[in-house]
């Protein structure tokens, strides 16, 4: 059985700008201070947190939604790729992101935290500078 869960917060910031450093190794990297290696092309593979996360890229509405496979070293080999779901929606204050996470395994709910203390967190600090 496979769960799903949404977690959202503002940044203060673009769609324009979160969506383009999400999609840049550089950007990615920098905004969430660890290692990522991406792309702004569908069908082609990322991955993120100095490996630990990887997937490839799905679908892509520049500056409004990815959609991506994603996956974590934690899946086991005989499970299939979660959805991930990134939406920005601005809002006065900067974007609303929005993460849909469906698809994940179980034992998978660790991840909702994890949205908000290794994206989150380290987002709001970046684009606050």
């Amino acid at each position: 059985m496979s769960i799903e869960f949404k977690v959202s917060t503002i940044i203060k910031a673009t769609p324009d700008e979160i969506y383009a450093a999400w999609l840049s190794s550089e950007g990615h990297t920098e905004m969430t201070g660890s290692t990522a290696n991406v792309s702004d092309v569908v069908g082609e593979e990322f991955e993120a947190w100095d490996g630990y996360i990887s997937g490839k890229n799905l679908e892509l509405e520049p500056h409004n939604r990815i959609l991506q496979a994603w996956r974590t070293v934690e899946f086991s080999e005989d499970e299939e790729d979660s959805l991930l779901e990134i939406i920005l929606e601005p809002v006065p204050e900067g974007t609303k992101v929005i993460i849909h996470h469906t698809k994940l395994p179980a034992d998978g709910m660790q991840y909702k935290q994890g949205w908000v203390d290794s994206y989150f967190t380290p987002m709001k600090e970046y684009f606050e500078k």
